[in-house]
């Protein structure tokens, strides 16, 4: 069974899988990139790898509508419960691992503060390890490089998913030097060119990779999608 990457702008991207939908970290309505509005997305599953606005915005409105069940480090979910009326969570920590319908979820380590829009604490932030169809996608979120990535790809990447915009998260350069930790097959970028402070050129990006890795570049545009067999 095939599963569908499609990146919505910023660090927002929804994973299809036969019947299931699962979205990541959507913020949709107030970001200059995304292709659509949170009114036009459906998801099954909302994954949220740490409290700030430009990865929860959207969330409750999204999960109270759909029904999706809440996927977050566990003050987040808490967050989402208590001050949104969310009424599927599950709040997990660093290392923890879920089985769902459409495979498992490990959320890993990740390098970067978390604080929600109201100030609230956050807990820490995390990245995701999907496993899928015997497909392993990790998605990095918002990060610097730290050398245990290396721990995560003992079991085969298929994809990853690493922020290169600098600034918030690791740069280009780093998420080369990420991207040798992870040794993927493919690599896609993510958290550049919403803002004029992290905009990146994508074409030198891909000839860093290329240059310095084995993994193949993959570039989206907003809207597009990635197709893994």
């Amino acid at each position: 069974m095939s599963i569908e990457l499609t990146w919505l702008g910023h660090a927002s991207w929804m994973i299809k899988t036969g019947p299931h939908r699962v979205l990541l970290d959507p913020f949709l309505n107030d970001s200059p990139t995304s292709p659509m509005k949170s009114a036009d997305v459906e998801a099954d599953f909302i994954l949220v790898s740490h409290g700030h606005f430009d990865h929860v915005a959207d969330v409750p409105e999204i999960a109270n509508r759909c029904g999706s069940k809440v996927i977050a480090i566990y003050e987040v979910a808490q967050w989402f419960a208590q001050e949104h009326s969310v009424e599927d969570t599950v709040g997990m920590n660093i290392g923890g691992s879920l089985n769902l319908p459409f495979g498992q979820v490990k959320m890993t380590q990740a390098i970067h503060s978390s604080q929600l829009p109201d100030g609230s604490y956050g807990g820490v932030a995390g990245g995701f390890s999907l496993k899928i169809d015997n497909k392993h996608i990790y998605f990095a979120c918002d990060t610097s490089v730290f050398s245990d990535m290396a721990l995560i790809a003992e079991d085969e990447i298929d994809v990853a998913i690493l922020p290169i915009g600098d600034l918030f998260t690791m740069g280009p350069k780093d998420s080369v030097r990420a991207t040798n930790y992870l040794n993927p097959k493919q690599v896609l970028p993510s958290h550049y060119n919403t803002w004029p402070p992290i905009e990146q050129d994508t074409d030198k990006w891909t000839d860093m990779v290329k240059a310095g890795s084995t993994a193949q570049p993959i570039v989206l545009q907003p809207g597009e999608t990635h197709k893994i067999d």
